[in-house]
């Protein structure tokens, strides 16, 4: 009940274009940590966040060498509400602030400027507040679709950060758009989206390293009244289960093979009634020996091996009309719509079991490449 309860809460945040989900630093370490060797020499930008404040600007700038970054920038938003909260916009050399005005930082190299004996962020603050070149106001609002922002992409190898859910499917087209590399956070229901599962069969998106069943806790501002909890610094923290990391990265875990130990038997594995594929309810079900095509359910693609499983398509809604799943019968669609009381969308798989219209959750038709007899 309480996932329920804050998806619903993510789902009205984001049809009120609230998305202010601040990455715990934790959990960036917890996911970077995979990819260390795939950042040095490369240009990372951060272009959702607030410099200085934003997690994924402390995370690149306090391991800038040890990553061996070529540069980082990051541009912040002229509406962020945390902006100048842990360095105040007027001890910023390049900056003369008016109010929270919006502001980029870029970064070529950070070395032990406070002589304190160690490079970290001290001295990426010491920069900030001793070198006019590193930090510069922006002429728009910073918004990652604005020109100035696109130009900044344009010198990026690696675009790493939280966007604002409610425009995931645009930052992710302008991502692909510009060919960049990325690694970012976003709404596991995003990969029912048309053009966003599209991506992951065409293997170009995949998953990251941390656990897509358990969701993520995110800082949000003092203003919103429901949360989960409060954590030991004061901020509020809500949990997002449907939360996951995005990426076109190498990720080691999608070139493992799944371990199959199933045997395919009519009585185990029921077919759809208007699609030539077996249901699965779990990945670990799949039957060695089954070469036709299989239903699975969406989370299958966390254990995605494109060298183990061909994906045929989504068999959901229009997605599914366009890989041939058939219609509702006139009286299936009766039953779904006046006795079961649900919706009965054309595309959707269903079962017929014991007369009973049977609609499972999401499912990815698939193929196994590696048939065992």
């Amino acid at each position: 009940m309480v996932a329920k309860f804050l998806n619903t809460n993510l789902h009205k945040a984001s049809a009120a274009k609230k998305d202010e989900f601040y990455t715990q630093l934790v959990d960036i370490e917890k996911e970077l940590k995979h990819y260390k060797d795939q950042f040095r020499e490369k240009v990372v930008y951060c272009n959702c966040d607030d410099p200085f404040e934003s997690n994924f600007f402390k995370y690149f700038a306090a391991n800038f060498n040890a990553l061996g970054l070529k540069k980082l920038i990051t541009t912040s938003y002229t509406k962020s509400p945390i902006a100048g909260g842990q360095l105040s916009l007027f001890e910023i050399k390049g900056l003369k602030p008016d109010g929270k005005e919006p502001f980029k930082i870029e970064i070529n190299e950070v070395s032990d400027n406070d002589a304190d004996g160690a490079v970290g962020l001290s001295d990426v603050a010491w920069l900030l507040k001793n070198d006019s070149n590193i930090a510069t106001p922006l002429k728009g609002n910073g918004d990652f679709r604005s020109a100035e922002c696109i130009e900044l992409l344009k010198q990026a190898d690696i675009v790493v950060t939280n966007p604002p859910f409610s425009l995931f499917r645009e930052y992710m087209a302008q991502l692909v758009e510009c060919k960049k590399k990325f690694l970012i956070i976003g709404n596991t229901n995003a990969l029912t989206y048309r053009e966003i599962f599209k991506l992951v069969k065409d293997d170009k998106l995949r998953t990251g390293y941390t656990n897509f069943n358990v969701g993520m806790f995110f800082v949000v501002p003092d203003d919103w009244e429901q949360f989960h909890h409060i954590d030991k610094a004061g901020k509020k923290i809500a949990r997002v289960s449907t939360s996951c990391w995005f990426t076109n990265l190498e990720v080691e875990k999608h070139k493992q093979c799944i371990t199959l130990y199933k045997k395919y038997t009519p009585e185990e594995y029921p077919k759809y009634d208007n699609y030539d594929a077996i249901n699965i309810d779990t990945y670990i079900d799949i039957p060695s020996d089954y070469k036709g095509a299989m239903g699975v359910p969406i989370t299958f693609v966390d254990k995605y091996n494109p060298e183990q499983f061909e994906i045929i398509g989504l068999g959901i809604s229009n997605s599914g009309i366009e890989i041939g799943v058939k219609p509702y019968k006139k009286e299936h669609k009766k039953y779904r719509k006046e006795i079961q009381k649900r919706g009965a969308v054309d595309g959707d798989l269903y079962m017929i079991k014991n007369g009973i219209v049977d609609v499972p959750y999401a499912r990815v038709l698939i193929k196994n490449k590696q048939v065992k007899k």
